[in-house]
């Protein structure tokens, strides 16, 4: 039986690279409508350390097929089956791999920063093939399927993704958007999760020990049974209650105050000093006109701030994470150590604040951490970026004139 069992041919193919190329080709038409597209059916291939960065094989079917080592940084793989998979450390860096069929897939080591995942399944799974002996017979890689062991997943969107039983011990999810995942009985152990969204996750009866939790955002989470010893919870991000109140004082009327005093060059209103105070129980503060205001160490935590006045703010500290400030005026803003990961600052406006003939307040963003932060077209010549973490920020078609920039970005 066991010569007979290793005499076995295997059940991986291998394809001439051509013939790969072709069905590529021939997928993109399929996509398009085009004469002669057929979509791509590359199940159980060979294709480990194939190059195939920004291809779009969405609807591809990659079933049980080995892309260890491969590259598909910035591939679209949306709606693809990759059941069994073995990605191995593959760069998936910014591939957008949303509502895929993942289960059963290996991912140890892989790298997908930045990558889209929302939605997708990476429960565990189990390929049965014909097998002339015993009829049926489950298909294995060398390595446990399932598994996102060592991967890294800092900034990915992982929204609504099917990740129960999970093994994704040491796995890095810094930044990563987790909310509404099913983890329930995941594996975690060691994980880095600093910054992670986990808002609506279901974490029951998840292994969690000594995980890092460093600022993770944790409302509405069901952490019934889950293991969280030696779990670092330091500064974690919990619901906040239903009003606010300063100095005995309703948060919304301190605004409106403050606002007032905007709108009359100080002759109504009272300016708002408002230090640690969480602001997410008003949602948003769209086009609202809060020039000068004192919110240092303020939570804005995925707030619509779009198109809001905050010229001359000091938001020193402030946690800014997710929160939508498109078309912001932040001329001026004092934001050093502010937390705008995630952050929609596009058509912003960072430059300098003139505050008198010959004077101007430049923003300052020093220490800021906008990791994932979109700056698309934002104006911000001038401004202070100082040891700034601007990984995988875009800043396409940003003004950044005279702006000091970190070390890394300097040139």
């Amino acid at each position: 039986m066991p010569a007979a069992a290793s005499s076995r041919p295997s059940l991986i193919r291998t394809l001439h690279a051509s013939v790969v190329r072709e069905a590529v080709e021939a997928h993109a038409r399929y996509l398009k409508g085009l004469p002669k597209g057929r979509r791509a059916v590359l199940q159980y291939l060979n294709l480990n350390n194939y190059e195939l960065d920004g291809v779009d094989l969405s609807e591809a079917d990659l079933t049980g097929s080995l892309l260890g080592g491969a590259s598909l940084r910035g591939a679209k793989l949306t709606r693809a089956t990759l059941y069994g998979t073995d990605l191995r450390d593959s760069d998936l860096r910014d591939a957008d791999l949303s509502r895929c069929d993942m289960r059963g897939a290996c991912l140890r080591g892989a790298n997908l920063g930045g990558a889209n995942l929302a939605n997708c399944d990476l429960r565990e799974g189990v390929t049965a093939v014909q097998d002339d002996e015993k009829g049926l017979r489950i298909l294995e890689h060398s390595k446990r399927p399932g598994e996102l062991d060592y991967a890294m997943l800092n900034g990915a969107n992982l929204n609504g993704a099917q990740m129960s039983g999970a093994f994704a011990r040491q796995a890095d999810f810094t930044d990563a958007d987790l909310s509404n995942v099913t983890l329930q009985g995941a594996k975690l152990t060691n994980a880095l999760m600093d910054g992670a969204n986990l808002s609506g996750a279901n974490l029951h009866n998840a292994e969690m020990s000594h995980v890092s939790l460093r600022r993770a955002v944790m409302v509405g989470v069901d952490i019934s049974g889950a293991d969280l010893s030696d779990a670092d919870l330091t500064e974690v991000l919990r619901a906040p209650p239903p009003i606010i109140y300063v100095d005995d004082q309703p948060l919304n009327e301190v605004l409106e105050a403050h606002e007032l005093f905007c709108k009359t060059d100080g002759r109504d209103g009272k300016v708002g000093n408002l230090t640690d105070v969480d602001f997410r129980p008003l949602k948003r503060l769209k086009n609202r006109r809060l020039s000068g205001l004192s919110a240092p160490k303020g939570v804005f935590f995925g707030m619509d701030l779009e198109g809001v006045q905050l010229q001359g703010a000091n938001l020193a500290g402030a946690d800014l994470r997710g929160a939508k400030l498109k078309g912001a005026d932040l001329r001026g803003a004092r934001l050093v150590d502010a937390q705008l990961a995630r952050a929609d600052l596009s058509g912003a406006k960072l430059g300098p604040l003139k505050i008198a003939e010959d004077r101007i307040i430049r923003t300052d963003l020093t220490r800021a951490v906008l990791r994932g932060a979109n700056l698309k077209g934002a104006s911000a010549p001038r401004a202070r970026f100082i040891e700034a973490d601007l990984v995988r920020a875009k800043l396409d078609g940003a003004d950044l004139t005279g702006a000091e920039m970190p070390a890394s970005l300097a040139t």
